[in-house]
């Protein structure tokens, strides 16, 4: 391959190699709160990445971070997910459920 065709094919590579980079997740930024019951403090994770056991008692998810989260009934965020919008919260179900972000 002579040096004029083998410069378009590398940049070609090199484009391709940091599109896919550019798609990888970061943490978001910010906090998820969970309330479990009135008489334990707030458990609070900053800048949560991937998948995250919630606590035994957990009862309410609050999203404070600036990217959607997905809550899970399983503890390995594995089963079909409910999004919560950045500045929202839901109910979640305790025991056996988890989030990721």
């Amino acid at each position: 391959m002579s040096l004029s065709r083998s410069v378009p094919v590398l940049l070609a590579v090199s484009a391709l190699a940091m599109g896919l980079s550019a798609g990888t997740a970061a943490a978001a930024g910010g906090d998820v709160v969970v309330f479990e019951t009135e008489v334990q403090q707030l458990t609070t994770y900053t800048s949560p990445e991937g998948c995250h056991k919630l606590p035994m008692a957990a009862h309410v998810l609050v999203n404070n971070t600036d990217k959607p989260v997905q809550i899970y009934g399983d503890p390995f965020c594995l089963t079909p997910s409910l999004t919560v919008a950045p500045g929202y919260g839901s109910h979640v179900a305790p025991g056996s459920g988890s989030f990721s972000a």
